[in-house]
């Protein structure tokens, strides 16, 4: 069987596919082709829409990386080669990020709600709930290119549940301000594998070098 050799990177909640630039670098100086869609499109149907497109067009079954709000994205998919959440929802039949994240979430001190529903992170407060292992210049690289992110996509539901099909593996982030690591260590018994490593919410960001390796070693698998 040919080896696959493609990588589909899904972000979370206001981020954007340029935070997720350091591990797409790692990916390609190792020959692995990366494609990183842009989300916000309305719902979590019109996201995973996009995904499954990128899915599509791939040349064999890639190897998708769900982030956070990306978890659930990467649960409707079909046809992936393996699933990866790193510090991501990973919800079952019925449910969503929403519902799994409960009432409180950690993340919420750092929201700023507008008038029209919509949330920001607070840019004071984004480095120690998403980025608490980086650089002060690092972290305020990423803060920057943070955006609104429109009301009712963690609401969603999958209509199609991945996971209960395709490989998984699931990335614990013990140092987690956003995500409580111990319900990630409760969604990553979903999954076929695990892993724990002591970052924050965006390994993606602060060790690089980690999450490529891990995802080239699906891409592998």
């Amino acid at each position: 069987m040919e080896q696959v050799r493609e990588v589909i990177l899904v972000h979370g909640l206001w981020h954007q596919p340029a935070h997720l630039s350091l591990v797409t670098r790692e990916l390609r100086e190792n020959g692995i082709r990366v494609i990183a869609p842009q989300l916000h499109r309305g719902s979590l149907a019109a996201d995973t829409a996009v995904v499954q497109d990128a899915v599509d067009a791939c040349a064999s079954p890639p190897v998708v990386m769900g982030h956070s709000y990306g978890g659930s994205v990467i649960t409707g998919l079909r046809d992936a080669h393996h699933l990866v959440f790193v510090a991501a929802f990973v919800p079952d039949s019925g449910e969503s990020s929403a519902s799994l994240g409960g009432p409180e979430p950690l993340i919420k001190p750092a929201l700023i709600t507008t008038s029209d529903g919509s949330t920001r992170v607070d840019p004071s407060k984004a480095g120690e709930y998403l980025y608490g292992d980086c650089s002060d210049e690092v972290s305020e690289w990423a803060t920057t290119l943070l955006r609104r992110q429109a009301p009712g996509h963690g609401r969603g539901v999958p209509s199609h549940i991945g996971w209960h099909s395709t490989r998984s593996t699931y990335v614990i982030c013990a140092r987690d301000r956003a995500l409580d690591p111990e319900l990630q260590r409760e969604m990553a018994r979903r999954c076929d594998d695990a892993v724990e490593i002591a970052t924050s919410h965006s390994p993606f960001i602060s060790e690089p070098k980690t999450v490529a390796s891990l995802l080239a070693r699906a891409v592998s698998n």
